[in-house]
């Protein structure tokens, strides 16, 4: 359009930078969504999606989102799209949960050993049962004990296999 284009900042314009009317948007999105085999879904749930995406996105800054959404309180947000919260902080609960239950606590290994109380030889039977009950330690227990006696240990099997 040239000089006969307005350009009056809006997402969505007609030819010549003129605000569209309602009924325009609605035939073109009706268009859209039979061409492309959408679900039938209002316009205004676009809008809801993208909010609910950036709010999973930038984990849950609803400053962030009230920038783009345009909501004058950031309290319509949270009202709006606390389910989204709700979900993240379940999700947050049980990665936690995971984390804590699989670390035992060996703090009180650590104070005797501090204490001097621990002076006799750790009881294996115990510390199996430990390393059973946690298949991380376990885990982790393996990796470092081959790293650190995997030769030593290869070499006393090796000579037990041949007898000597």
């Amino acid at each position: 359009m040239g000089p006969d284009y307005t350009d009056y900042n809006l997402v969505l314009a007609q030819e010549t930078g003129r605000p569209c009317e309602d009924r325009i948007i609605g035939n073109q999105f009706e268009r859209l969504k039979k061409s492309a085999g959408l679900p039938n879904v209002v316009f205004h749930s676009l809008r809801h999606s993208s909010t609910t995406y950036k709010l999973k996105l930038n984990k849950g800054d609803r400053k962030a989102i009230q920038g783009d959404t345009g909501h004058a309180q950031i309290d319509m947000i949270t009202e709006i799209y606390a389910h989204i919260l709700d979900e993240d902080r379940k999700i947050n609960a049980q990665k936690f949960e995971t984390a804590f239950y699989s670390n035992p606590d060996i703090r009180h290994v650590e104070r005797s050993l501090q204490d001097g109380k621990n002076s006799s030889v750790p009881n294996p039977d115990a510390m199996m049962k430990q390393l059973e009950s946690a298949p991380q330690l376990m885990d982790a227990f393996t990796q470092k004990f081959i790293e650190q006696y995997g030769e030593q240990l290869m070499t006393q099997l090796t000579k037990k296999m041949l007898g000597t």
